[in-house]
């Protein structure tokens, strides 16, 4: 049986961790193709490790790892890191990460913030789950300027 981990950390302003288990709970194979593992790290930079730990010692055949960046100059600096250690994790162990970043500077408004972070984590878990099981779903999709957790850009059509 497959494993498909999700890893948070404690300063995302929604439980996004809960959204992408929510959606792969969903999800046909569930229980009989694939199950769960799911951790909490106390902020952006331990995420890369967990992955790697959740990829070497729990056996996950993919990983999502979920942060949200505050707006403060630091957190940016944070999240690029965060990034950085997140991509060494996926080269090191041949695995993909999925990396879900969500920045409180991507709205004013708080409630459409809370729906990006929902959408986003519910989106990249539906594409963890198409990495392992369909991955001609994405292949379908290629070129179609979609985005996760706020409105597609749609593709570019040449005269």
């Amino acid at each position: 049986m497959d494993r498909i981990g999700v890893v948070d950390t404690m300063f995302a302003r929604v439980d996004m961790g809960k959204e992408a288990i929510d959606e792969l709970a969903s999800r046909d194979g569930y229980g009989t193709k694939f199950e769960l593992v799911y951790r909490t790290v106390p902020g952006f930079k331990d995420l890369g490790v967990e992955c790697k730990r959740m990829i070497e010692i729990d056996g996950c055949s993919i990983v999502i790892a979920i942060g949200m960046a505050g707006s403060a100059p630091i957190d940016q600096v944070c999240a690029h890191e965060a990034s950085q250690a997140i991509m060494l994790a996926q080269l090191l162990t041949n695995t993909h990460v999925l990396e879900v970043f969500v920045y409180e500077n991507e709205s004013n408004d708080t409630k459409e913030l809370a729906e990006i972070c929902k959408q986003r984590a519910r989106k990249h878990a539906h594409n963890a789950y198409w990495l392992l099981y369909e991955p001609d779903q994405l292949t379908r999709r290629a070129g179609q300027g979609i985005r996760q957790g706020a409105g597609d850009a749609g593709p570019l059509v040449a005269d």
